[in-house]
């Protein structure tokens, strides 16, 4: 059977589509296992290893603090990545970020004990720290977008839900090689050195992704914004035109989903080993379980959002997330290993239902010019006020409260906020209403939603 020009070539670009979305999967899995990796260190090792002289609690509240460096960082990796991925192309900036992780990861992973440097430990930590923050930064935001620039009409929240689904990827990842480093070298030598294992591995890992990654084809809808002469010189500050209450109204409906993924994926872990004494490894492998499921639910609920509408979707996550808050931690508390299950597995089967779309809601707040650098103030801004915090402050409230009760009014105000927020978003804007910002290339990709 002959087959058309029009046919093949779109079976080609289908084909280039599908590689991109693979590739931006393998990028972003790679690098959130080496940020994850980061999390249940600070969780589960960091304490003794870089923060000895303080009590067990303080020393928990100093190695999230480190943790929560990393996303302070975050906006700086957004800003810079973002600038360059308006103004030279996705795909180098991409390239970067991907090394960038993999540096500081592996380095981490060979820092002296406070024992043998001494004040110095902690210090190369937090900087290594920051280097993981900038690379991730840039990473969010261009992977989401670079994958929904390939993605077939009618399909760009199934694609851009690719690189979201490389966050509990990577927690996947970094918790089983995490658990198999242990299980291999016993709990006295893991704690002493064989933590470092699973970083040091990140060079392998980065650099299988570095030769996935260079195949990738630059975005078409950047190729356009060169070829029409549309590359601005300042994309960050011609984004902002999109106004304060949409930025603003987007960053808040996108919150809640980063503070409560964190305090199910690594406060869970002290939480429940120092408190509740549940074993260290059922904690990991029932939330690498939970994660898994979260993992491969993104599909089902990106494509429901491309059939019916991601609005609707979104909501209702958003009071679902509310909801499970209330209950996660009476379940947890319980001290029954099937409860305790339970808890986790909700929180893996309803936080995909806002994170698989939220990607897309923020690439969509912006035209193709500048949405680089504008996505990147909002995702990153979200994982601050969000997940980078969220540790931090639960295992502060568990320490001046002597109970979780805390924590959960803590979840459930943020989620309440962020329900408010995205109720209010899309009521600002109608559905399928063009992009408020007269610089904006005729090319759009709002498809269905914000």
């Amino acid at each position: 059977m002959n087959t058309s020009p029009h046919e093949e070539h779109s079976g080609g670009a289908r084909a280039t589509a599908g590689r991109t979305a693979l590739a931006t999967l393998a990028g972003t899995t790679l690098e959130w296992y080496d940020f994850f990796l980061y999390g249940t260190a600070a969780a589960l090792i960091f304490n003794e290893q870089f923060f000895p002289a303080l009590s067990p609690a303080a020393g928990t509240l100093a190695a999230f603090s480190t943790f929560a460096v990393g996303f302070i960082a975050r906006p700086l990796g957004g800003l810079v990545f973002g600038h360059y991925g308006d103004r030279i192309g996705r795909k180098a900036t991409l390239v970067v970020s991907l090394v960038l992780m993999g540096i500081g990861s592996t380095l981490i992973g060979a820092i002296p004990s406070y024992e043998s440097i001494g004040f110095w430990a902690p210090v190369l930590l937090v900087t290594l720290r920051i280097v993981q923050g900038i690379g991730l930064g840039g990473e969010g935001a261009g992977a989401t977008l670079m994958s929904m620039e390939h993605a077939p009409p009618g399909k760009k929240n199934l694609y851009a839900g690719f690189p979201q689904m490389g966050t509990p990827g990577g927690l996947v990842l970094a918790n089983v090689i995490f658990l198999v480093t242990n299980a291999v070298m016993g709990d006295h030598a893991f704690t002493s050195w064989g933590w470092r294992v699973p970083f040091l591995l990140s060079f392998v890992l980065v650099a299988v992704g570095l030769v996935i990654r260079l195949r990738v084809t630059e975005s078409p809808s950047f190729d356009r914004v060169r070829a029409q002469d549309q590359v601005v010189r300042f994309p960050l500050a011609e984004s902002m035109k999109v106004g304060f209450p949409r930025l603003a109204l987007t960053l808040l409906a996108v919150v809640a989903n980063s503070a409560v993924a964190y305090v199910f994926m690594v406060f869970t872990l002290s939480y429940g080993s120092q408190h509740l004494d549940y074993d260290k490894q059922f904690l990991i492998v029932s939330v690498t379980v939970a994660a898994a499921l979260w993992f491969v639910t993104i599909p089902v609920w990106t494509k429901i959002a491309d059939r019916h509408g991601r609005r609707t979707m979104f909501i209702a996550g958003s009071a679902a997330i509310l909801v499970w808050c209330v209950a996660f931690f009476p379940l947890l508390n319980t001290g029954n290993s099937a409860l305790a299950v339970v808890a986790l597995l909700g929180m893996g089967l309803i936080i995909p239902v806002t994170h698989c779309v939220q990607g897309s809601i923020i690439v969509d707040t912006f035209p193709v010019n500048v949405r680089y650098s504008g996505s990147s103030v909002i995702l990153q801004g979200g994982a601050i006020l969000g997940g980078g915090l969220a540790p931090m402050i639960s295992t502060a409230l568990l320490n001046s409260g002597g109970s979780s009760t805390g924590v959960t009014w803590y979840l459930v105000g943020i989620c309440a906020v962020s329900l408010a927020g995205a109720v209010a978003l899309f009521r600002l804007v109608p559905e399928g209403a063009p992009e408020p910002v007269r610089a904006a290339p005729a090319e759009s990709l709002s498809g269905r939603g914000a």
